[in-house]
């Protein structure tokens, strides 16, 4: 990519100091600073990757850098055991619990109208 010749823009400086080479340039007064992207990529390349990444010094240092430095114990994994016993005495406290939440999301269950949800399932199976 060749050299590409900056072109200010008055309305879009930020600062007085840019505004006034904004002026400066567009009078004639000063040269417009030209890029070449190509010579800036390659400068920023060989920023990019430090001289210590580039042998196995950087790994090194960056695993100590990273080490934990307190043992953690690993998590033993548990699964819960429900027992599906087929009482409806086991649902209904369940139901009661839940009836009594304290956030007032759940709606008001009553022993009757449990009752009657178990006598409709057990029609239906």
């Amino acid at each position: 990519m060749a050299d590409q010749e900056v072109k200010p823009n008055l309305n879009e400086a930020s600062t007085q100091d840019a505004q006034l080479a904004a002026e400066s340039i567009a009078s004639g007064e000063e040269k417009a600073p030209t890029v070449d992207f190509d010579a800036d990529y390659a400068a920023a390349q060989k920023f990019s990757v430090s001289e210590v990444d580039r042998t196995g010094k950087g790994e090194a240092a960056a695993e100590s850098a990273t080490a934990p430095k307190y043992q953690t114990s690993k998590p033993q994994e548990t699964k819960p055991q429900t027992q599906s016993t087929g009482n409806p005495d086991d649902f209904l406290e369940s139901a009661k619990e839940v009836g009594n939440s304290e956030t007032g999301d759940a709606t008001n269950v009553s022993d009757d109208l449990v009752k009657q949800a178990l006598e409709k399932g057990e029609r239906k199976n």
